[in-house]
């Protein structure tokens, strides 16, 4: 019986899912003002700066993975226009009904779909983009997630990863402080939800480093990675180029 993390907590591997969706199922509807208030608006930020590296182009085909609320594939989808197409997806089913209907509010459609990053249902060769923000460190094999993101790319393709990473080592002890004691209460007043939040900051130190998420892409099948650190590495943005 294999086994994996839940923040700090060591799961069964089949455990592990349910416990992410039961988290994303109680925050869905605080998500994007939580994001607001944990980040002081940088996570818009971070996006934008993911869209300019990308730098799609009208036409251009996109998977967006664990694409939740859509700023991302809202973001793509006025690069890519009408002759392009964005695919909206994510495994939990709260969190892309409240994308979808936020989506449809701005006059928006896009093809969306519950999937799973580990086994996902489109053709090889079938994308110029693969973007995951915030979702890879819920994945539970996070090496088959990246193969199938390499699998479905074109030839020269980009894959984006916007994750949490590790911070700068001069800010470890205040980030630690802000992430163990802020981001709970918040949760807590906000949603609702202390212990969601508690596992975020877990999770967040259970993912892959920077360097260590580079080596995993490289081994996916991706022949070049670059590394952008955002916010002394609060955030990192990894660049895949499927060769």
């Amino acid at each position: 019986m294999a086994s994996t993390h839940f923040g700090f907590k060591t799961v069964d591997e089949r455990e592990k899912a349910q416990r992410v969706r039961s988290v994303f199922d109680s925050v869905a509807p605080k998500y994007d003002l939580m994001n607001d208030l944990m980040s002081g608006g940088l996570h818009r930020l971070w996006k934008r700066y993911t869209l300019t590296v990308a730098n799609p182009q009208p036409g251009d085909q996109v998977l967006d993975i664990a694409g939740g609320t859509g700023d991302l594939s809202l973001a793509f989808s006025k690069k890519v226009g009408p002759t392009g197409r964005v695919v909206h997806t994510d495994i939990n089913e709260s969190m892309l009904r409240e994308g979808r209907n936020r989506l449809l509010d701005l006059g928006v459609v896009l093809p969306t779909l519950v999937c799973d990053a580990e086994q996902l249902p489109f053709a090889s060769e079938s994308f110029d983009f693969v973007s995951v923000a915030f979702g890879l460190r819920n994945m539970t094999k996070k090496e088959l997630a990246l193969a199938e993101m390499c699998r479905t790319l074109k030839p020269g393709g980009k894959l984006l990863v916007l994750e949490f990473s590790k911070v700068a080592q001069p800010l470890e002890k205040a980030y630690d402080w802000y992430s163990f004691n802020i981001l709970p209460k918040l949760g807590k007043w906000v949603a609702k939800d202390e212990e969601s939040y508690r596992y975020l900051a877990e999770s967040i130190r259970m993912h892959p480093d920077q360097e260590t998420l580079r080596q995993m892409i490289k081994q996916a099948g991706f022949g070049h990675v670059d590394v952008h650190n955002l916010t002394a590495g609060v955030v990192a943005l990894h660049v895949g180029i499927k060769c």
